[in-house]
């Protein structure tokens, strides 16, 4: 029998990236499009390349990625960047450490294909981060948006963050919860010309995301999981 994947895809201005990423996901694999309030057309640049649209109007990556798993129906759940950064062709390697038992939890470590994928600056404070987590049990040493796990258990962590902290939590939650997490290494591109990075992209949004993730860790150490 074949089994369907979902893919989860947090969108906010990505119309120029999804042709490729869509058209780029493996047999068996369905794009769910969660946009969260796009002005450049995103949605239909979706639909029209086949995938289930998911409005979300709550600003923030994990109110995109929450709605996407609630909207998912498939088993096994994967979650994807949108603009062009991965390649879809990296999920069933993921995937299958999940199905074949593994894993509770796959995530992807970031292996930048050129200088300019990830920005010094980006890459600092996700390293920070990173040992942080591994100091609270979690094995990675990345803080990335590629992951894959089942849909069920996923809903089940009730991870709570709505903006940037939510893979941080998800982290936290799944390493106090003695999940199996195993960290892949992932070609890791520079995003799709015509699109631009929320977080990475900037000083300020690497400081706004550092600021979600320092709220999860203050939360984490004072029981507020």
């Amino acid at each position: 029998m074949h089994t369907t994947i979902d893919v989860v895809l947090p969108c906010l201005d990505e119309a120029a990236a999804l042709p490729a990423v869509l058209s780029g996901l493996p047999p068996g694999y369905r794009a769910i499009v969660v946009d969260n309030g796009s002005t450049d057309g995103s949605p239909v640049v979706a639909a029209t390349y086949g995938a289930l649209v998911v409005y979300e109007p709550r600003r923030g990556y994990g109110a995109a990625v929450h709605a996407g798993l609630l909207a998912a129906e498939a088993e096994l759940v994967c979650v994807l960047d949108a603009d062009g950064s991965f390649d879809p062709a990296e999920l069933p390697r993921l995937a299958a450490a999940v199905l074949d038992g593994r894993a509770d939890l796959a995530v992807g470590r970031r292996r930048p294909v050129s200088a300019d994928a990830w920005p010094w600056h980006a890459r600092t404070g996700n390293a920070l981060v990173a040992a942080l987590l591994r100091r609270r049990g979690a094995p990675v040493y990345d803080i990335s948006p590629i992951r894959v796990a089942r849909r069920a258990a996923l809903l089940g962590l009730g991870v709570n963050d709505r903006a940037f902290g939510y893979p941080l939590e998800l982290l936290l939650r799944a390493a106090g919860a003695g999940w199996r997490i195993l960290e892949l290494d992932v070609a890791y591109a520079p995003r799709a010309a015509g699109t631009r990075s929320k977080v990475s992209g900037s000083v300020r949004g690497t400081l706004r995301a550092t600021r979600d993730f320092a709220g999860v860790l203050r939360a984490d150490a004072g029981g507020g999981r």
